[in-house]
């Protein structure tokens, strides 16, 4: 199959560079591509594979063994100092989404179990990438005892299997090269740390530069191998320029001033642990030598940072990326020879801090004079968000493969077996290792109490699995004018925020309906994207009247087509009111209509009751034993009370 070629891939330039480094030190760790769709990710990924130096590989070994340094531990050895080897292309070894744990750390070779009745063990997807690239295209969909297995191998660099009668430790150590889309979900942050360097890529908004690639896809799709053949040359050149510069990395010189810039770069952009440091050196060593320098430079260093750091610094989900490479020119910038000329600054103030009045960026959490457009009031940004403490739906489900509440799901970690009923009441998949050594061991004739055997003699045996779900958190917020709205909202969004950020990591949904004035908005689809959120929750408008009517139907109507699409994903509504509704003459009965249709439903429901002063009117209260909900009655909205509030009536 003719892939597209490197060298004729236009823009994406810190991509290229990324993946090409990564091929001149894969010790550096991989890649992360995050970008919106149609960015040619994919197409890069697959072509720079294609330019990788072979490997040579002892003869017959299923384990990519080096001959020159063959793993004393591999499950094929040990082998002879004089073993036959031969050389093959690098590996691109892609792992889908949906791949099973078996398929990922191999299991047993169900062929010779069949016909000679042995146990041994079949490499799996682990074993076949080691010494080459493991890429996982919508790494951020990954299951998540799949991203724990990555982690594993990741780190220790090896593949431990230990299940169904074999017990194989064997190398794996790989480029790990993930993809994703973030508007379809945030990545873990153990496992976003695991990729040395990680590069964002959009589509070039120059007209001239979107024609050339339409141009060269064209011709690529109209003559594959043509087209390869003109960029032949280009691609050679690539590919003899990497394989020259993984020659000259270890005997570039590191010096102290260069680790000394990689450690104030990294402690300023406050990242974790040392991770950062080590990648950032070893990114800066290959950049070095992929430009046939025999030292680092603060060039290199500089370069380094921008790809391995951005991913790995402290942020909340409204902190701009704008300012990292501020930060970096500022950090690595040499130092200024020469005192500035006080003549050069007619105020006499140094340069100090901006004038208000000359348009400088407002302090964090304030309003811009523009964000006040259009009716209502403009509410402040949120206060730091806060960790959300785990909650979880009553009750064990079968919803989607999560992190949060237990459910009876296909799709987890397999930790047993047990004997098929025949009745239907075992609903997991069939184990089939299980299957044939159980009936291996006990053959037609004497079969474990309660088993059954099928037609032809086999004793089936069904996977158990445990898993956990993920749960939809819909919280439908009045932000009308009846309360002291501008505080109450600028609370809810803190607490949506910190609700987002433990729900993302815990594979949840999160959504917000507002209402006021005379409708209601889907402010927030539902979404587990902390980046997506942050941008609609930056200006929440608030104030007018009261239309809680309007908010509890689309709330069920953002329910029911939830439903239909994730039917297995469990809901809970959040009301966040004080129950006057004051938009229409009939508004309380219709919104207590709204409240039967969604308690018909059977979505599990709390009604957070706002309403202040000394003579209340309880009609909070009244919705909450329509909707069948519990019923909580809060003074103010506080953030950190809101959030103890779902926990405690999802746990």
């Amino acid at each position: 199959m003719v892939v597209f070629p490197f060298s004729a891939v236009v823009g994406s330039d810190d991509l290229a560079l990324a993946l090409t480094l990564c091929a001149v030190s894969p010790s550096i760790g991989g890649v992360l591509v995050r970008g919106e769709k149609g960015t040619a990710k994919s197409t890069m990924v697959r072509a720079q594979a294609a330019l990788l130096p072979q490997v040579d590989e002892v003869e017959g070994c299923r384990f990519a063994c080096d001959p020159t340094s063959p793993d004393p531990r591999c499950p094929d050895g040990p082998h002879p100092a004089d073993a036959q080897s031969h050389v093959r292309a690098a590996r691109l070894v892609e792992l889908p989404v949906g791949a099973s744990e078996d398929r990922v750390t191999g299991s047993l070779h169900l062929g010779k179990a069949l016909s000679a009745r042995t146990a041994e063990y079949e490499p799996g997807l682990l074993a076949l990438a080691h010494r080459g690239v493991l890429y996982v295209d919508e790494v951020n969909l990954l299951h998540d005892h799949l991203v724990d297995l990555l982690l594993d191998a990741a780190a220790m660099g090896r593949s431990t299997v230990e299940r169904d009668g074999v017990s194989v430790s064997h190398a794996a150590q790989f480029v790990l090269v993930g993809t994703m889309n973030p508007e379809e979900g945030e990545l873990r942050p153990q496992l976003l740390d695991r990729f040395g360097l990680a590069v964002d890529v959009a589509a070039p908004r120059d007209p001239q530069v979107r024609v050339e690639i339409v141009r060269r896809r064209l011709a690529f799709d109209a003559d594959p191998e043509g087209f390869a053949a003109r960029w032949a040359d280009a691609e050679d050149a690539l590919s003899q320029r990497i394989a020259l510069a993984r020659r000259r990395v270890a005997s570039v010189t590191l010096g102290d001033d260069a680790l000394l810039a990689i450690a104030e770069v990294c402690a300023a952009f406050d990242v974790d642990g040392m991770r950062a440091d080590l990648v950032t050196a070893k990114t800066a060593v290959a950049h070095a030598a992929w430009e046939g320098r025999d030292e680092v430079t603060r060039e290199d260093v500089a370069v380094a940072a921008k790809l391995a750091l951005p991913h790995r610094r402290r942020r909340n989900p409204f902190d701009s990326h704008d300012n990292d490479d501020d930060l970096l020119d500022e950090l690595l910038s040499p130092p200024p020879t020469d005192e500035p000329d006080p003549d050069d600054d007619p105020d006499g103030d140094g340069g100090g801090s901006p004038d208000p009045s000359d348009g400088a960026e407002p302090p964090r959490g304030g309003r811009n004079p523009g964000d006040a457009a259009g009716s209502g009031t403009t509410v402040d940004a949120p206060a730091e968000p806060f960790r959300a403490k785990l909650f979880a739906v009553d009750r064990t489900g079968r919803g989607v493969a999560g992190r949060r509440s237990k459910a009876t799901t296909t799709i987890g970690r397999t930790v047993g077996d047990r004997a098929d009923r025949g009745d239907g009441s075992e609903g997991g998949p069939i184990h089939l290792p299980a299957t044939i050594r159980a009936t291996a061991l006990h053959p037609c004739a004497f079969v474990v109490a309660g088993a059954t055997t099928n037609a032809h003699g086999w004793e089936v045996r069904r996977k158990v699995i445990e898993g956990r779900e993920a749960n939809l958190v819909l919280l439908c917020v009045d932000a009308s004018g009846s309360m002291a709205a501008k505080k109450r909202m600028t609370q809810v969004k803190t607490a949506i925020l910190s609700l987002l950020l433990d729900a993302y990591r815990r594979r949840d949904t999160v959504g917000l309906v507002t209402f006021r004035g005379d409708n209601a908005t889907l402010v927030l689809p539902p979404t587990n994207s902390v980046d997506l959120a942050a941008t609609r929750l930056r200006q929440l408008p608030a104030g007018g009247r009261t239309p809680l009517a309007e908010g509890l139907v689309e709330a069920a109507e953002v329910l029911e087509r939830h439903r239909r699409r994730e039917p297995d994903r469990r809901a809970l509504l959040v009301v966040v009111t004080d129950g006057r509704a004051t938009s229409g003459d009939d508004a309380v009965a219709r919104s207590l209509t709204a409240a039967d249709r969604i308690a018909a439903s059977g979505v599990a429901s709390v009604v957070v009751d706002s309403e202040t002063g000394r003579f209340r009117m309880g009609l909070a209260a009244r919705l909450a034993d329509r909707l069948g909900a519990e019923h909580v009655e809060v003074g103010e909205v506080d953030a950190d009370a809101l959030t103890g509030i779902v926990r405690r009536r999802a746990a």
